[in-house]
């Protein structure tokens, strides 16, 4: 089957799922959160991907006041950026950060400063120089503030970007702004985006004449 064949001006790129395999922090965090919350941590789980903390907090808990969630959310960042056991790149990650080096590209994330850079440097990844972090933002995914200020920070429009994410809140986030999306993993799947792939082994990256990125995605 031939590759499909993605052109764009920018890149746009979540990390946990995307460039970072995070799960077994995210679920050891979230998992004793939820028990001391006396939730189910299966169904937290299905929400939490893609959002900030407080986020997935008002979703489960939503009668709670939300000066609590915002307290509850640095307990758990700072859980959360203490531990990278297990924090490992996706498959094909660091090739795929190698290959865009020089090409206009930004890290959006739904972690703060300190935990992208924690989770990046376990799993051996170069942090982008443009980076829209927890800190940088009004309104977590799926709201498409972070998306939008990366193509601003980066001098495109959002329709010239195209979106990697692996989470429905991060997919939708990414249509919302405009932009197209490579889905990334499992969870990705079944959302719908514009292209998926299992991991960043089945994308090359091409830099072409005009100044434009060309992503050529190869079937599995």
């Amino acid at each position: 089957m031939p590759a499909t064949v993605l052109t764009a001006r920018a890149l746009l790129l979540d990390m946990d799922g995307t460039l970072v395999n995070s799960d077994a922090v995210v679920e050891r965090c979230w998992r004793r959160w939820a028990l001391r919350e006396g939730l189910d941590p299966e169904a937290a789980l299905k929400v939490v991907h893609g959002r900030q903390g407080y986020a997935t907090m008002a979703v489960l808990l939503p009668d709670r006041p939300m000066e609590q969630n915002y307290a509850d959310n640095r307990v758990m960042l700072a859980e959360e950026t203490a531990d990278t056991e297990g924090v490992v790149p996706i498959g094909g990650a660091p090739a795929f950060m190698d290959a865009i080096t020089a090409l206009p590209h930004a890290l959006v994330t739904s972690a703060d400063e300190a935990l992208a850079r924690a989770r990046m440097t376990a799993s051996g990844l170069r942090m982008p120089a443009v980076r829209v972090t927890a800190e940088s933002v009004g309104a977590s995914k799926p709201d498409p503030e972070g998306f939008l200020k990366g193509a601003a920070e980066l001098g495109f429009d959002p329709a010239d970007c195209i979106v990697f994410e692996d989470s429905e809140a991060g997919i939708a986030a990414g249509r919302a702004a405009g932009m197209r999306v490579v889905g990334v993993g499992p969870r990705a799947g079944a959302l719908s985006p514009d292209a998926h792939v299992e991991d960043l082994t089945q994308i090359r990256v091409e830099a072409a004449p005009d100044g434009s990125i060309r992503l050529h995605i190869s079937a599995r």
